[in-house]
């Protein structure tokens, strides 16, 4: 069937549907030759999303994999959570929904980022709900449902109670009620806001924000316009605010078991371990220095490190002569600038250390020295940053392997 379309008078060149572009691959285990890789503990996961549904108490848990799950990989993170029952996926681009249902997760999808481009036939063709915030939006794919003689769609609309980013003006609440009353195409299953600073543990703002979000339902009510379920909470508004819960909740950074502030979950387990192996030993004499620039000059006899990792793996440059790594359970500091494929550690003061040892860039690692852990909020505080850009950076050119312990 022929689209006509979706914009009236809209040029025809401006109207030929997008080419579908597709995502870069990772590295995949079996093609990899560099012993760098990342380690996804399925096991925790699950434990985690038995964790925060214990705390959701009656609200569904919707398991936000924006992002490739976080860095954890979205494919194989999303089939176990369908398996170990997440009431739903949350997304942030079509991209990544597409990219789940082509790898066969049938769990409904919720796309948030807000963006849908000329691509709403994609959202109907695959199952997809979208999350809606304006009145062109749902013009759009009113129109998209009655040219293509679909059933009706389902979807939430986003409003924006504090956080300036995305949802339509709580003043704007009228108008959206009058326009989804006028299309039967859609069907409005949820309704949705964020909170601003639910992750400093802020329940003032989480309150101010939802008491702005129960005068849009209440409008909303007054105009015939209900929705099946509401939610806002994120990680963070989970454990800091019961009020917050509503009817679903969506968690991110807590699925991968990363606490979105100090104290607020100390049972969550972390699921991915970033790991490499020392691929070249030196001795280098007291005045010797190491990488690029010369940063960092040995005082001593200095037994020197090589990894192949570097900042285009994730290993932040900004960690350089301040990082550190495990090697045998002990802490080896990072020495010199962290290069892009390759980074120095000191493992002077670690007995028996030789080529091949195993080494934790992040995570928990029990060798015959010791045990310890370097945890992604640890590194995220020495650069300055959070988690979430931590496990997110560690690149695509890491190959996942997926454990069961």
């Amino acid at each position: 069937m022929t689209h006509q379309p979706l914009i009236p008078g809209l040029s025809s060149a401006l109207a030929t549907p997008l080419p579908r572009v597709l995502r870069p691959q990772r590295a995949v285990p079996q093609d990899t030759v560099r012993p760098t890789r990342a380690e996804i503990n399925l096991a925790n996961l699950r434990h985690n999303l038995r964790l925060l549904q214990r705390h959701a108490g009656a609200s569904q848990v919707w398991s936000v994999l924006k992002a490739d799950g976080y860095g954890h990989g979205s494919k194989a993170v999303a089939r176990t959570l369908e398996r170990a029952g997440t009431a739903g996926i949350c997304v942030a681009l079509l991209e990544e929904a597409i990219e789940l249902r082509d790898a066969g997760i049938r769990s409904p999808i919720l796309v948030m980022g807000g963006y849908f481009g000329r691509a709403w036939g994609e959202v109907l063709k695959h199952n997809l709900t979208p999350v809606l915030y304006d009145a062109g939006q749902i013009e759009e794919l009113a129109d998209e449902v009655r040219y293509s003689r679909s059933e009706a769609a389902d979807i939430h609309v986003k409003f924006d109670t504090g956080m300036s980013r995305l949802g339509a003006p709580p003043a704007e609440a009228r108008a959206i009620a009058e326009q989804l009353a006028a299309a039967p195409e859609l069907n409005l299953r949820g309704l949705m806001t964020h909170f601003a600073c639910a992750d400093g543990g802020d329940t003032d703002s989480i309150r101010r924000q939802l008491s702005v979000f129960a005068e849009v339902r209440e409008t909303l009510k007054q105009h015939g316009v209900e929705p099946e379920i509401c939610h806002a909470a994120n990680s963070a508004a989970l454990f800091a605010d019961d009020t917050a819960k509503l009817d679903m909740v969506r968690p991110g950074i807590a699925v991968f078991g990363v606490e979105p502030k100090r104290g607020m979950c100390s049972e969550l387990k972390p699921v991915m371990t970033v790991l490499s192996r020392i691929i070249a030993l030196r001795t280098i004499d007291p005045g010797q220095s190491v990488g690029y620039g010369w940063t960092w000059t040995a005082k001593r006899p200095t037994r020197v490190a090589t990894l192949p990792m570097g900042y285009a793996d994730g290993l932040s440059r900004a960690l350089s002569n301040k990082g550190t790594v495990l090697v045998h359970g002990k802490r080896a500091p990072i020495i010199g600038v962290v290069s892009m494929d390759l980074t120095m550690v000191d493992v002077t003061d670690i007995p028996d250390v030789r080529l091949g040892d195993d080494c934790t860039v992040m995570g928990k690692q029990v060798g015959k020295h010791g045990t310890d852990c370097i945890s992604a909020t640890e590194i995220a505080d020495q650069l300055g940053t959070i988690p979430w850009e931590v496990l997110t950076s560690v690149s695509r050119r890491v190959p996942r392997f997926y454990r069961e312990p």
